[in-house]
């Protein structure tokens, strides 16, 4: 993989993180406005984007460990 793929993908999976927490933010703020319950489902929000960040950036990177893995050990059979 060339450098500046690897880089677009970096960059992609930033803005990923970003926007997860971001939208679960503005989400908490959107509902905490309509139900008069400030600061209850901004941390809700808030936690959920982490969790789906994380858990999207498992499944993004998963395939990639396991390419690598698998080229180590082809070369080893060499």
């Amino acid at each position: 993989m060339k450098r500046w793929e690897a880089a677009a993908r970096l960059i992609g999976l930033g803005w990923y993180v970003g926007a997860s927490i971001f939208l679960g933010v503005i989400g908490g703020i959107w509902l905490d406005n309509r139900l008069n319950s400030k600061p209850v489902f901004v941390i809700l929000g808030l936690l959920l984007g982490i969790i789906v960040a994380f858990y999207g950036l498992y499944k993004m990177i998963l395939p990639n460990l396991n390419n690598r893995n698998k080229a180590r050990e082809n070369e080893g059979k060499r």
